[in-house]
């Protein structure tokens, strides 16, 4: 039985990758943003959902002439038709954006199959047409060459590498106007709820430095009188 983790995602659709980021670091983890990697437009909602992977090695000319694409069970595109719906497709192109990780036509099917997003530390082909579709999409910078020029697409829904992060299929993946956060599954119920508090006292506090209250004491929370303070603002939202 498939545990519902709908509560998780929706936690996560509220806060930012800046707060998750911090909630990781204070467990100790500090390298879970995918480096170099941005949307190809502004977000207007967050990416959130688990990953679903595809890893790219170097292209062995022999092995990776145009035709392979005839081929029903060539990676790229089983990827495409077996990423899980609600799922963020995650390439490891190996930082290497000098060859297409996909283009408009796969990532439009991956859309319409009900996927949350795709992901790559390479590049999108067709990037101005990926950029018009409803389908949060994330790359490090355009490219025209197919991937077949320099990547061979090696393996499905295995933990790979991408941006410098390790990611293991089933990780959460949240996405806004600065990037891209990886959160273990195993830690994704408890950063939900932890990351929830921290926005609201996010909130709290720029409400504060508006109305122009000193950080000291503030921001982190140290002064017991603004503690108080917090927990009257709290019940006058019935939170």
């Amino acid at each position: 039985m498939v545990k519902d983790n709908s509560h998780i995602i929706e936690q996560l659709k509220k806060v930012s990758t800046a707060t998750v980021a911090t909630c990781l670091f204070k467990k100790g983890l500090r390298n879970q943003f995918i480096q170099n990697v941005r949307p190809l437009k502004k977000m207007t909602t967050t990416l959130v959902g688990q990953a679903y992977t595809l890893r790219y090695i170097p292209a062995r000319e022999d092995l990776n002439p145009i035709e392979v694409f005839r081929d029903p069970k060539h990676l790229q595109r089983v990827a495409v038709e077996e990423c899980p719906k609600g799922h963020v497709l995650v390439i490891d192109s190996r930082k290497d954006s000098r060859a297409a990780s996909a283009g408009s036509i796969l990532v439009t099917r991956l859309m319409k199959r009900g996927a949350s997003g795709i992901v790559t530390d390479g590049g999108f082909r067709d990037s101005a047409e990926i950029a018009e579709l409803d389908f949060p999409s994330f790359h490090q910078s355009p490219s025209a060459p197919t991937n077949l020029t320099l990547h061979q697409a090696i393996a499905i829904n295995e933990p790979i590498g991408c941006g410098d992060v390790a990611v293991f299929p089933g990780d959460y993946i949240i996405g806004d106007d600065d990037g891209i956060m990886v959160v273990p599954s195993h830690l994704a119920e408890e950063v939900a709820k932890e990351c929830l508090q921290m926005t609201l006292y996010e909130e709290f506090v720029m409400e504060k430095v508006k109305g122009g209250t000193a950080i000291i004491g503030l921001y982190p929370l140290t002064n017991e009188k603004i503690k108080e303070e917090f927990k009257d603002w709290l019940k006058e939202k019935d939170i």
